[in-house]
């Protein structure tokens, strides 16, 4: 990482810490019945996190080194309603729903879980192992700083030249590294998870070179994944649409605004004006309802959240700029 890209990145934070501590105080009672009283296409409700633990939890930075745009695709048909479920059964994966706890690796966990699905789709469903957010969050130097922020475009590069091992969420002993930060909780239910704001924000774990599940026979050198290539996509929904189509997901990351800790249900649109951070997830499809155009997108906030660990955003209008930092690759098969 370069001298100027540092400083850019030290900059951002900055004003992201400044942001983020005049909004600590957040009523978010007014915002619940701003959003729940206008004809809007979403639905809020109470959180149990607050805007002081948003920058433990909500931590994509933007590459600020703006990489070539790439679209492939020409002659396809774009299906009114498309979901990645739905076309690969037999990866589990997109299905899957994590939980990054107290961390702020969601952009991480939102690539290797994307990566995961489209290994699986480039093999015909013959691997359906998760990839590692653990080793990509603890190892990826120039990613960033593992719990305290990422660029996930990186983290692609880092599939590219390093390769990722296999692992799963916390205590699943699932591949060789598991994933080390145990999951809390964000919404009121009946789970035994504590609930984030009680947690201090991690430290980063450190990078292992091993495998750290004693039950997992494969090596630690033969078990990486590559991909092949890594590019972002430009600002243009169809062109997105047509790259998970035929591909699987991709990452994207966008900038969450005040209400957006309220969402419960529907497609979201940001109704408040106070940016506090910004969040990546993983796009597996899209739809519409009532007339408005949608992206489905799997958050990494667990099963319990938003629409089972799923929500919906806007399409096509580049809500919270969520067009415009698309990134995807070829897994090596």
């Amino acid at each position: 990482m370069g001298y100027t890209t540092l400083l850019k990145e030290v900059v951002a934070l900055f004003f992201l810490l400044i942001a983020v501590a005049t909004s600590t105080h957040l009523d978010f009672d007014a915002i619940i019945r701003k959003v729940n009283s206008v004809e809007t296409s979403w639905k809020a409700g109470q959180p149990t996190i607050t805007a002081a633990s948003i920058v433990g939890q909500y931590c994509a930075w933007k590459n600020a080194e703006k990489p070539e745009e790439f679209s492939f695709y020409d002659d396809i048909v774009i299906p009114e309603e498309f979901d990645s479920r739905q076309k690969w059964p037999n990866c589990p994966t997109i299905r899957s729903i994590p939980n990054q706890g107290k961390c702020g690796c969601c952009w991480a966990v939102a690539a290797a879980s994307a990566m995961s699905d489209r290994l699986c789709i480039a093999t015909n469903g013959n691997f359906t192992l998760p990839l590692s957010a653990e080793e990509l969050m603890t190892c990826c130097k120039e990613c960033g700083k593992g719990c305290h922020g990422g660029v996930h475009y990186k983290a692609w590069q880092y599939f590219v030249t390093h390769g990722i091992v296999t692992g799963g969420g916390h205590s699943s002993q699932v591949g060789c590294q598991p994933f080390e930060i145990p999951p809390c909780e964000r919404v009121s239910s009946n789970s035994s998870r504590p609930n984030c704001n009680s947690l201090p924000t991690p430290q980063t774990p450190q990078c292992q070179t091993t495998c750290t599940n004693p039950a997992y026979s494969v090596p630690y050198t033969s078990d990486h994944r590559k991909a092949q290539n890594v590019y972002q996509l430009p600002n243009n929904a169809s062109e997105i649409q047509k790259e998970i189509l035929i591909h699987g997901p991709v990452e994207a990351a966008f900038t969450t605004y005040s209400d957006f800790l309220t969402y419960q249900s529907g497609i979201y649109r940001h109704l408040t004006k106070n940016a506090i951070s910004r969040h990546a997830v993983k796009i597996i499809g899209w739809g519409t309802e009532g007339g408005v155009p949608f992206w489905l997108i799997a958050n990494s906030f667990d099963s319990d959240w938003g629409e089972g660990g799923f929500f919906r955003m806007l399409r096509g209008s580049n809500e919270c700029g969520i067009e415009d930092d698309v990134t995807a690759g070829l897994p090596l098969v």
